[in-house]
């Protein structure tokens, strides 16, 4: 491809990607925002504590199931329609949550939850949309662009649900009802997305590999399963965080501020991961991005004091972001434009697979797997190692096949 072309096709990348950015910063503002708050709704209305993230899991799991219809969707239809209806999901579901709130009904709340996980799949998709039209030079560029602008949604998120938390009638109603808000601008920003952001399957039969021959490549299985593992010792981790904090003898406002760190923590990095990547490979981002998440965990094992906890999400968070944008962006080079939405489809299912496992057992360690705080978020962050192993474990299997080739 000419130097002409590829300006060309940055061009309509660069437009799509400022979209992005926005829809990143004001509707993923509710990812932070509903990650800090309904862990605590949760325990609020739950019978048993030990389901207290119940509601984070069925958000995570509402992903998980919708990400390969959603990923269909959009490949036949464009990425504004299969936002505008994630958004509408997420509508939906901050409506039926608040609702939940305020007659005290647990399993309405998870219902609600899982309408959620719909925006949330949406929401997964922004960084494969980045990419669409951008040439090979820029597409880790633009990923790393749209994630950083979750920079912002750090700070409007955990602060919204702070201003929010008691501002109805009922505590926590206010941060669904403020979820719903954010959810229903959507539908002005999408339709300014250049039509063909997405590009469409071809009129003709599908002429990729299969999903099992896909997860036989290499590169697509080291990039799934190191997506997989990024994602999900994040998960693990920080749902399990304002309970800890507050079991701990700190306060909820106090959790906010760590979670806030730890998601801005995830996104700051975005402004250069896609420059590192460029210069130094995206197997050495991901590697550094295990040792990170590594670290995070022999920090938070180290103490409770409340400098553990900052600096333990903040670590956590750089090695999600060096680990999920390497893998995203080492994906997005394996496969063909006619494979598009089966691997996109089939990468989230999966990674949100294991994040739903995760965040299913993050409160199951914290709440039940001790007789306190600290014996729960010590077994939380021990629950990382396997995870890491495997991750570290698919990077040597991909270099020592790498070097055959070679």
């Amino acid at each position: 491809m000419t130097n002409a072309a590829n300006m060309t096709q940055d061009q309509i990348a660069k437009r799509n990607v400022l979209i992005l950015i926005i829809a990143q910063a004001v509707l993923g503002a509710q990812m932070p925002l509903l990650f800090t708050f309904s862990g605590l709704a949760g325990q609020q209305l739950a019978s048993n504590i030990c389901f207290a993230t119940l509601p984070i899991s069925l958000i995570v799991f509402g992903s998980m199931t919708t990400a390969p219809w959603l990923s269909a969707f959009m490949a036949r239809f464009g990425r504004t329609k299969g936002f505008m209806l994630g958004a509408a999901g997420g509508a939906t579901g901050a409506l039926l949550s608040a609702i939940a709130i305020y007659i005290s009904s647990f399993p309405l709340l998870l219902l609600g939850s899982y309408f959620t996980g719909i925006y949330m799949s949406a929401h997964g998709f922004y960084r494969f949309a980045a990419s669409d039209a951008a040439s090979d030079d820029y597409r880790p560029k633009a990923i790393s662009y749209v994630m950083a602008a979750g920079l912002a949604s750090a700070v409007i998120g955990p602060q919204l649900g702070s201003a929010t938390f008691d501002a109805l009638v009922v505590p926590f109603m206010g941060v669904y009802a403020a979820a719903f808000v954010l959810n229903c601008i959507g539908f002005v920003i999408f339709p300014m997305l250049i039509s063909g952001t997405a590009k469409h399957t071809t009129a003709g039969p599908y002429s990729g590999r299969s999903r099992l021959e896909l997860l036989k490549s290499p590169r697509i299985a080291t990039a799934v399963i190191c997506a997989m593992v990024s994602y999900s010792l994040m998960n693990l981790v920080m749902t399990s965080t304002p309970l800890a904090v507050v079991g701990c003898g700190f306060s909820k406002d106090t959790a906010g501020h760590i979670v806030t760190a730890h998601v801005l923590a995830m996104f700051v990095p975005s402004f250069f991961t896609g420059h590192i990547i460029a210069r130094f490979g995206v197997e050495r981002v991901m590697g550094a991005g295990l040792f990170i998440l590594m670290g995070a965990g022999v920090v938070a094992l180290s103490g409770v004091d409340l400098s553990n906890f900052y600096i333990a999400l903040i670590l956590l968070g750089i090695g999600w972001n060096f680990g999920f944008i390497g893998a995203t962006a080492m994906l997005a080079t394996a496969h063909t434009a006619d494979e598009r939405g089966p691997v996109q489809g089939m990468n989230d299912f999966l990674v949100f697979g294991l994040v739903t496992i995760a965040s299913l057992a993050s409160g199951g360690l914290m709440n039940c797997s001790g007789g306190n705080p600290v014996e729960g978020w010590n077994a939380v962050n021990y629950a990382m190692v396997p995870f890491l192993a495997l991750a570290f474990g698919s990077l040597v299997w991909l270099s020592m096949i790498t070097r055959k080739k070679a």
